[in-house]
């Protein structure tokens, strides 16, 4: 049984569906940094608003960017976290498919090979049967 051959991963259609999606998301992202220049203060002492200890300025657009890029890596790495059962019991049953495939082989090779046909002196021994108790 040989295995189903598989797709390419970059067909056309979701070609064209990621460039649907990522070049408007790109229109907005460009039109958003423009539109959003102006330094943020970004405070993280939350004892002093006037001198904090810790700050940093930047301009909005690299803020909410940032930002963005930071949740993204997280929830990736979230899921990741998450999804580690299941990439072990993946591994475990593809070992088990590989010895099985193995075993598979041996067999098929063992039922291949000609067999010797037994001698009339090597017949095995009769049953006896005890007779049934009344």
């Amino acid at each position: 049984m040989s295995p189903a051959p598989q797709r390419p991963a970059g067909g056309p259609i979701r070609k064209l569906l990621a460039a649907l999606i990522l070049v408007p998301l790109a229109v907005v992202i460009i039109v958003f940094a423009v539109a959003n220049r102006q330094p943020v203060t970004v405070s993280f002492d939350p004892f002093s608003s006037d001198q904090p200890a810790a700050s940093l300025t930047l301009p909005l657009f690299a803020l909410v960017i940032l930002l963005l890029v930071c949740g993204v890596l997280l929830g990736g790495m979230a899921s990741w976290l998450r999804h580690g059962k299941w990439r072990r019991a993946t591994r475990r049953l593809e070992r088990e498919v590989d010895k099985l495939r193995t075993e598979l082989d041996l067999h098929k090779h063992a039922a291949a090979a000609p067999m010797g046909v037994p001698h009339a002196a090597e017949a095995p021994e009769r049953l006896q049967l005890k007779p049934p108790l009344h």
